[in-house]
């Protein structure tokens, strides 16, 4: 039987392994934390969003990136200081921009399809993530923009998605808790919010259950080929004696430190660490508890989605922050998130907040690296950016099928 090794435990990669597991093959996921999902996988928007499938290589992100450079608190800020890694990735974002369209309508396909998948998974290992499916809606504040927003709901429409434009007076109607003087809005019945780390911690469990073996507070150090692979990795409770696994293949879901990994073997995999903000927000009494939206919202000015994550939280997201690898939590890119919380939500009390600050992996063209690279039995299932969750299920279910295809199972 193959032995796959796949590197990184958040939503990729425990969607990848559990794909394979489910197609026969043995798992071993190697994770640098101590449990699944502490990374990027551990606090985000929360939104299941076909919805937001729009990538961002557009002249207007670049003009409002340019324009937001000296305010701190901006929804988009670029640390000036010159990489080759940052200036490297924002040429080819750039080059990009050519296919902003066929990369929408493509990512639109692929979210509307891994919806089917992760339900499927869900229901099958009955994971319970604080799932609330009363679809996406996106706010607009100006006559302007509301009308760019229609110009990509028809990409997202020839993309499949059921998403209509409605009044501000359906809003309130949508969501009767929203405060706020909009010219109208966009709504995705279909799409979903619910708790990344439940989901994904829930899934690591039934991939132990199929007879994964998981290998935590493990960094890879090496990778050789010698007929198969064999990965040197450490662990924090063996520094100094590094410790070795073979495989037949392996397939990196690494997130940000994929393009260390894709070195190693061989392969050049251009991701950058884009940081995103969250804020949860305890609902510790009835009238918070009322006052908070069921519905979830995108607001496009602001650049802030959220998601209810039960009766007691409330999940606030957004922002977008390109420093390198920098976990550091600012005040004054949190602050945005609490004010626009209180103003468009007066009645929730925001006396306990929780900040978290992550880091996405995004490829210079918006769209996930799936599938081979250049060695033979190396794969990658990474660079989700911010739609990691949205797309997980499908481009796992897109690996697996990849890897058969090179490896395949011997008939029992």
């Amino acid at each position: 039987m193959p032995e796959i090794v796949v590197i990184g435990a958040g939503v990729a990669g425990v969607s990848t392994a559990y794909s394979l597991l489910r197609a026969g093959y043995n798992v071993t996921v190697v994770e640098r934390q101590r449990y699944a999902a502490m990374e990027t996988s551990l606090a985000n928007g929360g939104q299941l969003s076909a919805s937001n499938a729009e990538v961002w290589n557009h002249w207007s992100t670049l003009l409002k990136g340019i324009k937001w450079m000296v305010k701190r608190d901006a929804p988009f800020l670029m640390n000036p200081k010159p990489t080759w890694h940052k200036y490297s990735w924002l040429a080819e974002f750039i080059s990009n921009i050519s296919k902003y369209r066929e990369n929408t309508v493509a990512t639109t396909r692929l979210a509307i399809a891994a919806r089917k998948f992760m339900f499927e998974i869900a229901e099958q290992e009955k994971i319970e993530f604080d799932h609330v499916r009363r679809g996406i809606l996106h706010v607009y504040w100006d006559k302007h923009s509301f009308e760019h927003a229609t110009v990509v709901n028809r990409l997202l429409v020839e993309g499949g998605l059921d998403r209509r434009p409605v009044t501000a007076n359906e809003m309130k109607t949508i969501e009767p808790t929203l405060h706020g003087t909009f010219h109208g809005g966009f709504y995705t019945p279909s799409d979903s919010t619910g708790d990344i780390h439940k989901y994904t911690t829930g899934l690591a469990k039934a991939c132990q259950n199929r007879g994964a073996r998981f290998l935590y507070d493990a960094t890879i150090r090496r990778i050789e080929r010698r007929g198969g692979f064999q990965l040197i990795y450490s662990t924090t409770e063996t520094e100094r004696e590094p410790q070795v696994i073979e495989a037949d293949a392996v397939v990196v879901c690494a997130g940000t430190g994929s393009r260390d990994l894709a070195m190693m073997l061989g392969d050049r995999v251009n991701i950058y660490p884009v940081k995103g903000y969250s804020i949860t927000v305890h609902l510790d009494d009835e009238i918070s508890q009322q006052s908070a939206p069921w519905v979830s919202l995108l607001d496009d000015r602001a650049k802030i989605v959220t998601s209810r994550l039960g009766m007691d939280r409330f999940r606030v997201a957004g922002t977008a922050e390109l420093n390198g690898l920098n976990w550091d939590i600012r005040d004054d890119r949190v602050k945005p998130l609490v004010d626009w919380t209180r103003m468009l939500f007066p009645g929730v009390g925001t006396k306990r907040v929780v900040p978290w600050a992550g880091l996405r992996p995004m490829m210079p063209n918006m769209m996930p690296k799936v599938g081979k690279g250049r060695m033979p039995g190396v794969f990658y299932n990474t660079g989700h950016g911010h739609l990691g969750w949205t797309l997980s299920a499908a481009t796992a279910a897109m690996l697996a099928e990849a890897l058969a295809r090179e490896l395949p199972l011997e008939p029992r």
